[in-house]
């Protein structure tokens, strides 16, 4: 699919991160952007940086996600684009024991659904309404849509304390074949990018010591992953007609050790 001022395209969690790595990528090459995020004051800063429009969207809730895509819309037009970047996640472990108090804890169900709600729901309600407002397009040479979704490594190489995020985001890997065949005859691909170890405002709290420590992990190139290189795949998956249905690893040939 060409990227260029005819293209509108919506990216959730675009506010920061890899989100507005890619929404910046995808103004770079003239697209229409709504940023979807919950933060409304992050989210106004990244639209008026980027040029784009902000819609205050919560992926927990059917009636923000709604309001948002409406939102959207009415500004840009209907998108050809979905990019889903928002997630989140916790450190829990299954169960362990206090190491003061010998005390037995077990992970509470309730953060163990928010989680799984989160990544996995909240990227397929962004994913369902997408593709019914893309049904609603005639075809651009032979397309309607692309959609973009994001796992992570601990999908496969989950470490300690990540139960819930590594299921979250390997549901999110299963789904993206079964999405894509579910939406092949409207002419919408689905792929996922598997991020590593990546250089995002979720390592803001690490130091300059632990970042070389992670960076070091990473057989080749050893460092954390940029956002615009997540950004660069994103485009790259949108803008090439014959890539659907695909789960692709972004981190540097990492497998993630237990801890």
């Amino acid at each position: 699919m060409k990227i260029d001022a005819s293209l509108a395209a919506v990216v959730t969690g675009g506010a920061s991160g890899l989100g507005l790595a890619t929404v910046k990528a995808l103004r770079a090459a003239g697209a229409k952007v709504a940023i979807f995020d919950r933060n409304p004051e992050s989210g106004a800063r990244a639209a008026e940086e980027t040029g784009s429009v902000f819609c205050e969207c919560d992926v927990l809730s059917d009636e923000s996600v709604d309001a948002a895509f409406a939102r959207a819309r009415a500004a840009i037009g209907q998108e050809r684009v979905l990019v889903c970047c928002a997630g989140g996640g916790n450190a829990i472990r299954t169960a362990s024991r206090d190491k003061e108090t010998g005390e037995i804890r077990i992970f509470p169900s309730d953060k163990f659904e928010w989680v799984l709600k989160l990544n996995t729901v909240g990227t397929f309600r962004c994913v369902t309404r997408s593709a019914a407002g893309m049904m609603t397009l005639e075809p651009v040479d032979g397309e309607r849509g692309v959609m973009v979704n994001t796992a992570s490594a601990a999908a496969t190489d989950g470490q300690m304390g990540q139960a819930a995020y590594s299921a979250a985001k390997a549901a999110i890997v299963g789904m993206t074949l079964t999405i894509a065949r579910d939406l092949s005859r409207e002419g919408i691909r689905v792929n996922t990018i598997q991020p590593g170890i990546f250089h995002t405002p979720a390592m803001a709290g690490a130091t300059p010591k632990m970042l070389e420590a992670l960076g070091a992990m990473v057989p080749f190139p050893p460092r954390l992953g940029d956002a615009s290189e997540y950004a660069s795949l994103a485009l790259e998956m949108i803008r090439n007609g014959y890539f659907n249905g695909e789960t692709v690893r972004l981190d540097g040939a990492i497998r993630m050790q237990p801890r």
